[in-house]
């Protein structure tokens, strides 16, 4: 039983990871719970595996996300169309409309870009460093600077177009 709360401890302390990647990866708010029961299974699954060789938080973003990818790569198969929903902001007393429309925008900007800069860009936002952000794509440090300074330069010719 020891096992289990520890693993619930963890998910409880890191489910913010979670919500970003399956919110971002996914086109509605049924697919987003689906894909995040589908993540928590995964993890559930390798939680024996994970060998402390990294923190965490790096483990959970790299299964998190093979997960997104590995459901993405299905489901283009399975060639449905789904409509997108709207980017929903949780309120808090500090509310800014101003900065949550901006932040809507960057949002709906970045569901534009394909699978890998997607996750770059969720890595970015979430405050990771480029090493960290290597060790959870697989890229090297180097590659990873490259292509955020591609996609960011991207994303503001995008956005200065509107």
């Amino acid at each position: 039983m020891q096992k289990e709360d520890e693993f619930i401890q963890i998910i409880k302390q890191h489910e913010g990871v979670i919500f970003k990647i399956t919110t971002l990866y996914t086109d509605n708010r049924d697919d987003q719970k689906d894909l995040y029961q589908d993540v928590v299974y995964q993890l559930w699954k390798s939680f024996d595996s994970f060998r402390a060789e990294s923190k965490i938080s790096t483990w959970m973003y790299r299964v998190a996300m093979n997960t997104a990818l590995t459901r993405l790569k299905k489901s283009k198969r399975m060639s449905h169309s789904v409509p997108i929903d709207k980017v929903v902001m949780q309120q808090t007393e500090n509310y800014n409309p101003e900065f949550e429309e901006k932040l809507k925008l960057l949002y709906a900007h970045i569901k534009q870009l394909n699978v890998l800069e997607k996750g770059l860009m969720l890595l970015l936002l979430e405050g990771k460093k480029y090493e960290e952000i290597s060790e959870i794509t697989g890229l090297s440090p180097s590659n990873v600077g490259t292509r955020i300074s591609r996609i960011k330069q991207k994303l503001k010719q995008q956005i200065l177009k509107k």
